[in-house]
């Protein structure tokens, strides 16, 4: 089997696994290098790997480099000198190598924390948008595939303590859609010592009040780390029922992910130009 073949094969089988992994291209040399131009190498999330782009210390930061495109799900395009090791280059080859590397599926997750009736409209709206979803619950009966089929994982633990039971990345986004105060108050410092991109918090204005008080006396969180907790959650769409609220909520999630503006595309004056609304 040719390596390039090696490689394609591992990659198709970590799609279907639905495994997240990196890959790793030369597309450009100068001078004395390793491996051409096209030479491939897969990078799995353990780190381990499945052809070479040219082994030795620029391998294993290429490794690195691929290791990291997977945590925020953005492409690569380093470049390394292989000329003096005294300089700190990772290889005295004479060349310098161009490595494009680009995160294969690494979808954002939205990890769900509370499985009510909320919760659980907001999950499957995830899930048809696309989102990995995880959804997790302090109660079994609200947080198993019986009670809602068909998501990537389901973690039975206390609010507090989800941040030691699932890994929280910068392609993460949280909604956090519990039932009541003292619960925010051990899940919003742990969340917050995480990199998600996004941590909406459900729950009434005066609720979020109370909480950010609290949060700041009993557990002397600043101003400026509580800026980033979405609350009260979700956008202003006069929303009343689970869905109407799970739709107000995944809007807002894809406002931050996509860096939208939230703002109405219609603008009334395209009515009086256009001579009327027939």
């Amino acid at each position: 089997m040719s390596e390039n073949r090696a490689v394609f094969e591992a990659l198709v089988e970590a799609q279907a696994k639905g495994h997240p992994v990196a890959l790793a291209t030369v597309v450009s040399t100068q001078g004395s290098v390793p491996r051409r131009a096209g030479s491939k190498m897969l990078v799995r999330a353990d780190g381990s790997i499945v052809g070479t782009v040219g082994g030795g210390a620029m391998e294993q930061l290429v490794v690195l480099a691929a290791l990291e495109a997977m945590k925020d799900g953005q492409p690569r395009l380093p470049r390394y000198n292989l000329n003096d090791l005294g300089a700190g280059d990772p290889g005295v080859c004479g060349g310098t190598v161009q490595v494009f590397i680009e995160p294969v599926g690494v979808s954002p997750a939205l990890l769900v924390i509370g499985g009510g009736h909320v919760g659980r409209a907001l999950a499957e709206l995830g899930k048809w948008v696309g989102y990995r979803v995880i959804v997790s619950d302090d109660r079994e009966a609200f947080c198993n595939p019986d009670y809602l089929p068909g998501m990537d994982g389901y973690i039975v633990c206390k609010p507090g303590e989800i941040t030691t039971c699932v890994e929280i990345t910068p392609q993460t986004y949280v909604a956090a859609v519990t039932r009541g105060l003292p619960v925010d108050l051990d899940l919003i410092p742990a969340l917050l010592q995480t990199e998600a991109a996004y941590i909406g918090l459900i729950g009434s204005r005066r609720r979020w009040a109370l909480a950010v008080k609290a949060l700041k006396e009993e557990r002397g969180l600043s101003e400026e780390q509580i800026k980033r907790v979405y609350a009260p959650i979700g956008l202003e769409l006069n929303a009343e029922t689970p869905h109407e609220i799970a739709i107000s909520i995944l809007a807002q999630i894809i406002l931050v992910q996509r860096g939208g503006t939230g703002a109405a595309m219609k603008w009334m004056g395209d009515v009086a130009e256009a001579g009327g609304t027939g």
